[in-house]
């Protein structure tokens, strides 16, 4: 274990509930900083505003399942979406996992502020979408753009 995940849910959600899903998606013990729990993984979470207010911070995360299986069981135990860095280097990019599980690329707007990272106005990545040419990867990523209406997805 060595990682760090950075994921933002949609909704106010405490951080006991958030803790409880990670622990339950991963099986393994979770504690919130600075407590620690030898082989658990240590998560922070506190919000902010946007769509996507809380703000879950996980150390320790395993390297041996991938980040976006993990969100989406944790999104499906929350029944909350959760956003998640996707494979791109394009800044608006995410990963979003639905609280029925399916994981879908997405562009959000994003503002920083004193509190952290406020994300706002989800919508899918086409290809078409003006943020989709703002940076590299949404055609080359394993999240691929989807079909907009009366289109074809992008390559």
């Amino acid at each position: 274990m060595a990682g760090l995940w950075n994921w933002s849910a949609a909704g106010l959600i405490q951080p006991e509930r958030v803790r409880n899903a990670l622990a339950g998606a991963l099986e393994a013990p979770v504690t919130e900083l600075p407590a620690g729990v030898p082989g658990g993984l240590l998560c922070d979470v506190y919000h902010v505003g946007g769509d996507f207010p809380t703000l879950i911070d996980v150390f320790l995360a395993p390297d041996d399942i991938a980040e976006e299986t993990a969100a989406s069981a944790v999104a499906v135990r929350l029944e909350a979406a959760v956003l998640l860095p996707d494979d791109t280097l394009n800044p608006t990019r995410y990963v979003l996992a639905e609280p029925d599980g399916t994981l879908r690329a997405v562009h959000v707007d994003e503002e920083e502020t004193d509190d952290g990272a406020e994300r706002r106005h989800a919508r899918p990545c086409t290809g078409a979408d003006p943020a989709c040419a703002t940076g590299p990867g949404c055609g080359r990523s394993r999240f691929r753009p989807v079909a907009g209406p009366g289109r074809p997805a992008a390559a």
